[in-house]
């Protein structure tokens, strides 16, 4: 693993573990935004360790979101302490166990979510994944580090609509530029 990956991945799952340390006061925007975090690096370093750490992130806000009453927040934070200690001593081995652990903590967090857990992972995976592509890299790339199929990420792309951002050229202006090209 590359140690810029690790160290990142250390002070986003610190920061996690101290998120839940708040229980339901918990801001599930800010671990959202932690998992846009980890996606940033995962477009430079196309790792996988960046990508699961992004999508369980993501996985648990959502989990969190839905489930804020009776969620076991302390069993949650000391899973993701341990994967920290592991990942700090470079026990990868170890490591990422303890991450699958965390996988396997959310879908077994109540049966009922237990149902929705896979399409939450799949959801999570895509909506990744479309972040990705935000970054510059190609959807092929894409599904391909997160180990889903185009056609499920290009269905997700090309519903979402980008942002205008003040300063930048217009989806007409665009267009007239793609225009003169073809004269």
């Amino acid at each position: 693993m590359d140690d810029t990956v690790r160290k990142d991945l250390i002070a986003v799952l610190k920061e996690v573990a101290a998120m839940l340390a708040q229980g339901q006061r918990l801001n599930v925007a800010k671990l959202k935004e932690l998992s846009n975090h980890t996606i940033h690096n995962s477009s430079i370093f196309q790792d996988q360790d960046s990508i699961r750490a992004a999508i369980l992130v993501y996985a648990m806000s959502k989990i969190i979101e839905r489930r804020k009453d009776g969620f076991n927040y302390n069993s949650l934070q000391k899973l993701v302490e341990r994967a920290v200690e592991n990942l700090k001593a470079g026990n990868e081995d170890f490591y990422h166990r303890d991450i699958q652990k965390l996988f396997d903590f959310i879908a077994l967090t109540d049966s009922k979510l237990n149902l929705y857990v896979n399409e939450v992972m799949n959801q999570a995976s895509v909506k990744k994944g479309c972040k990705i592509c935000d970054h510059g890299i190609s959807v092929a790339r894409s599904a391909e580090i997160l180990g889903i199929s185009q056609w499920e990420l290009m269905s997700f792309v090309g519903k979402t609509v980008m942002p205008h951002i003040p300063g930048s050229i217009t989806p007409k202006q665009r267009i007239a530029f793609a225009r003169s090209l073809f004269r």
